[in-house]
């Protein structure tokens, strides 16, 4: 059985996080709009005031619901906000989308971040690892080690389960939101990253988001389409008009196959096998 994360431990947590944050003086903080940059941007702002920037990268991978979310974040909660952009996509080494592809992306954006830091007086640059992601591949934290930059809360111990349970007790929208990694995770390895394929996974995901679910991926095959649903979520396709509208959504986006995943959506589904080239 799992160790159980009780609310006075999680609030035991935020205040170790609250002291990484008064160490660090001042920072940028990488926010993508998801659970868990959402919470530290909001608790930087918190300690930290004006001594504390949230920057949203915009590049084909990000999308739109996820930019409009950050934009929104920012506005309610007053925390001081930019968007920049970023290229990653332009890297063939991050395009042709081997195991390693989170480290080109995150070197891109730490490549934007720490000058903007540095010409604007903030001492330090994180970003939103959390300590259970320490257990899974994770290339874009090498090019964080890499780069200097810090991740407060997995530094404070932080797991998925206090993140949720303090951005509810803050009044954060995003405590019960289902993970948002980039739109380039649905990307089989070995299947080059475009534009026209990022687009393409962002229209399909679009339309099983209008038919109600709420977790899921749509893992691009080449021509065919692999709908992951959530397990809580998977009744729901027992009926067969159902698994028809998701059919006929994704292929509307632009997929010959369509093939719905009987096992449904496991978080890290696209690492099961995956030869990663290992940067530890």
């Amino acid at each position: 059985m799992g160790r159980l994360v009780t609310k006075t431990s999680a609030f035991e947590r935020q205040t170790l996080l609250d002291g990484v944050l008064r160490d660090l003086e001042s920072v940028v903080v990488a926010f993508s709009g998801g659970v868990d940059s959402a919470y530290l941007a909001v608790r930087a702002h918190q300690v930290l005031g004006v001594r504390a920037l949230a920057v949203t990268a915009d590049s084909p991978s990000l999308a739109e619901i996820q930019r409009s979310l950050a934009l929104d974040l920012a506005r309610r909660f007053g925390f001081a906000h930019r968007v920049v952009t970023t290229s990653e996509i332009d890297d063939p080494a991050y395009a042709r989308n081997d195991g390693d592809r989170c480290y080109y992306c995150k070197t891109e954006l730490f490549r934007r971040l720490l000058p903007l830091a540095a010409a604007e007086g903030f001492r330090h640059v994180a970003y939103g690892l959390i300590a259970d992601d320490l257990g899974d591949i994770r290339p874009g934290h090498k090019a964080a080690v890499e780069a200097g930059v810090r991740c407060p809360l997995a530094e404070a111990g932080l797991t998925k389960g206090d993140i949720r349970e303090l951005s509810r007790e803050l009044g954060l929208p995003t405590w019960d939101l289902p993970a948002s990694p980039c739109l380039a995770s649905r990307v089989a390895y070995g299947t080059p990253v475009t534009v026209e394929v990022l687009r393409r996974v962002e229209r399909a995901e679009a339309g099983v988001r209008r038919l109600g679910f709420r977790e899921f991926r749509v893992r691009h095959l080449n021509g065919t389409a692999r709908v992951e649903i959530a397990p809580e979520e998977m009744d729901r396709l027992s009926v067969a008009e159902t698994r028809r509208a998701i059919e006929e959504a994704v292929g509307a986006a632009g997929y010959r196959q369509v093939v719905i995943d009987p096992q449904g959506y496991r978080r890290g589904r696209l690492n099961e096998g995956a030869s990663v080239r290992s940067r530890t």
